[in-house]
């Protein structure tokens, strides 16, 4: 499976960005998946999942302003990303889990399934 995002770029503070993640072909029934970030500063940040129940879960530092949703007929997932921030600012990666997972083990079989090459998101003035 190969997951391909798009949608980066650059933007302004407070502006908005959709950033996808389309898989090459089916994952598990319902997957769950999710979005991480990194900068060369900074260590791996998860970001947004949303799991097997189509359930969102959110980092604090974007709660209120991202919003993950998927379709799995077409086997993408989306994020959503309003009132920027430079500090978001970063390369963002899609990633699935290889198994069904809920709650907070989505993110732990997301960062141990498939991944994306990553958009870069910059946000400056």
């Amino acid at each position: 499976v190969q997951l391909e995002e798009s949608g980066g770029g650059s933007v302004q503070p407070g502006g908005s960005l959709r950033v996808s993640c389309a898989a090459s072909r089916a994952l598990v029934s319902r997957p769950c998946m999710g979005w991480f970030r990194q900068t060369p500063e900074k260590e791996r940040e998860g970001v947004a999942f949303i799991d097997s129940d189509d359930i969102p879960t959110y980092a604090d530092s974007v709660k209120g302003r991202f919003t993950i949703s998927k379709d799995n007929a077409k086997n993408t997932l989306y994020l959503q990303m309003n009132s920027l921030k430079p500090e978001d600012t970063a390369m963002y990666y899609c990633a699935a889990a290889r198994v069904a997972a809920r709650g907070s083990w989505c993110q732990r079989w997301a960062e141990t399934g498939y991944w994306g090459q990553g958009t870069q998101v910059t946000v400056s003035s």
